[in-house]
């Protein structure tokens, strides 16, 4: 049977593209198919929320993800330098220590009761190894984990009006920490992200752009790839850890889908596709490789490596854990968002040797 290459959703107001040959494709025409809408809000702001992100002097000009210019090469060369392979590799120890101390909490409050191992496990590993590689001290990291959570509601979730309202707050509280992260770097640069930023001439809006979604998405959705690989995972035995990252991402990836419009007519096999059309690509459960999970070309995620060695080594780290408990929720509540899926708590319960129930 052959697969229609592209179908407009009434619903979400966009052509919808699934299929990896076609997904690939669009992905590595960056020209056809421009990067330009990849961080704007979903669902419309509000005049409220506008006024609230104004009051901060928010703006998210062309940087990495929503960058087609001349600008963006350079920008990310910048970035990629505190992701390379080496510097990847050498936080291994790090992720091993901190998600080792997590599984011996996660153990311990098990003996009184369910343990959710997103909130306990997931959460923040990723967060405190991110910061690590990117030389950024002195972060609340629960402050950090709420920023990034509602930032995703904000741009890629349904919120209504009042909802909306209040994740603009905590988007402007974000912003406005990351103007002064800005301004203490001008004052006195280092060789953390926000140095290297402003050593490289962008203005304090890039230089915002840049580590607001840098911050969230370095971390966020690793947690979120972290919490998927964990629902899969509970109750049974771990062969290759590395294995199962690979089957989740190709499956059910914490970024299933993300977006492109087009600078122009373009046909996608007999399907003609107007200039200024939307397109959602599905990046993952459409039978596609696990890399395309990550993006491909220009745009290509930085972290796939880090996020990967952040999965592998919670699933080798929790192996023991995932085998010895049985989910509590067969369907846990999930985030269910235009790009981001996963679930929103792994709730687990010790599992007795004469324990009969279902793993979840």
């Amino acid at each position: 049977m052959t697969r229609c290459p592209a179908w407009y959703d009434g619903v979400l107001g966009m052509w919808v593209v699934d299929d990896p040959g076609e997904v690939r494709g669009v992905l590595l025409d960056p020209e056809g198919f421009r990067p330009d809408n990849a961080v704007v809000a979903h669902t419309a702001l509000s005049v409220k929320a506008l006024r609230v992100l104004q009051g901060v002097g928010f703006a998210l000009p062309p940087t990495l993800a929503n960058n087609a210019g001349a600008s963006h090469r350079p920008i990310r060369a910048a970035v990629a330098r505190f992701f390379s392979p080496a510097r990847v590799a050498a936080v291994e120890p790090l992720t091993r220590r901190l998600v080792t101390e997590r599984v011996g909490v996660a153990l311990e409050l098990l003996a009184a009761g369910p343990v959710d191992l997103v909130e306990v496990v997931a959460a923040e590993p990723p967060a405190l190894v991110l910061l690590e590689m990117l030389g950024v001290r002195d972060v609340d990291i629960p402050a950090l984990k709420a920023w990034s959570r509602e930032s995703l509601e904000l741009f890629w979730g349904w919120p209504d009006e009042d909802r909306q309202l209040e994740l603009a707050h905590s988007a402007a509280e974000f912003y406005g920490w990351l103007r002064k992260r800005v301004t203490a770097a001008r004052v006195q640069p280092g060789d953390d992200l926000f140095g290297v930023l402003v050593e490289l001439g962008l203005s304090d809006e890039e230089v915002c752009a840049v580590a607001y979604f840098l911050l969230i998405a370095g971390q966020e959705t690793t947690t979120q790839l972290i919490s998927a690989a964990f629902h899969r995972a509970v109750g049974s035995v771990i062969g290759d850890a590395a294995e199962l990252v690979e089957l989740v991402l190709r499956e059910s990836s914490s970024v299933p889908t993300w977006r492109r419009i087009t600078a122009e007519p373009v046909a996608l096999g007999d399907v003609e596709l107007p200039a200024g059309a939307p397109v959602l690509l599905g990046l993952s459960g459409h039978g596609g490789p696990a890399d395309l999970a990550f993006g491909l070309g220009i745009h290509r995620c930085l972290g796939a490596g880090l996020a990967r060695l952040e999965t592998r080594v919670a699933l080798e780290c929790a192996g023991p854990l995932l085998a010895a408990v049985r989910g509590v929720e067969a369907a846990p509540p999930m985030i269910e968002l235009l790009s981001f899926r996963a679930p929103a708590r792994v709730l687990v319960a010790q599992r007795s040797p004469g324990d009969t129930r279902p793993v979840s």
